[in-house]
């Protein structure tokens, strides 16, 4: 009797252990720490571009539709926020991106436009923030990936026995979604009329 006392807290551990009781919210929370990344080098794109609106804006008079575009769409980026738990919601997700995608095409508008001042291009304001807004650009590549990589691990995780019965028994997990690149977006380069 003693010893079928101590045999079934240890088989009840140990079988927990085995079907991702722990697992789960591990990869969980590894995912939201990689959403966390992609929000802070979104915000550090954001803090950039009136910086980079105002030293363009300088040489650029003319071009107001560009810089009025890029502004809005600025605008509408940082408005759409997604917390955690809009992580499993594929909507949210994609009016998110949607608005990001956005400003990236108005600054790749906006980079086609100072091709046009010779004289923009060599001041080293201009170079200093065009820098920091390339080397932006590949942090939120490089984020979204990382947070991309997290998600597949959590919802393979969440998806394979034994993992699956703690997430609907326990967890009442649900998958998250990954950024995918858009159709239109992937292959389509900005497009400037003069």
């Amino acid at each position: 009797m003693r010893v079928l006392k101590l045999l079934l807290p240890m088989s009840v551990a140990l079988s927990l252990s085995a079907c991702g009781v722990n697992t789960i919210p591990t990869k969980e929370e590894s995912a939201k720490a990689a959403w966390g990344e992609v929000q802070n080098q979104y915000q550090r794109r954001a803090d950039l571009i009136p910086n980079l609106v105002a030293t363009v804006q300088g040489y650029a008079k003319q071009e107001q539709d560009v810089l009025i575009g890029v502004t809005e769409a600025r605008a509408k980026a940082t408005s759409v926020n997604i917390t955690p738990g809009d992580l499993n919601n594929p909507a949210k997700m994609a009016e998110f991106q949607a608005a990001q995608d956005g400003l990236s095409q108005s600054l790749g508008r906006l980079m086609v436009v100072v091709e046009k001042y010779p004289e923009l291009k060599s001041d080293q304001n201009f170079l200093a923030l065009q820098s920091q807004l390339e080397g932006t650009e590949n942090r939120v590549a490089i984020a979204r990936r990382d947070f991309n990589e997290s998600v597949r691990l959590y919802n393979t995780e969440i998806r394979t026995f034994p993992s699956i019965v703690a997430a609907k028994v326990i967890y009442g997990s649900e998958p998250m979604t990954p950024f995918a690149a858009t159709a239109a977006n992937a292959e389509t380069a900005p497009q400037v009329k003069f």
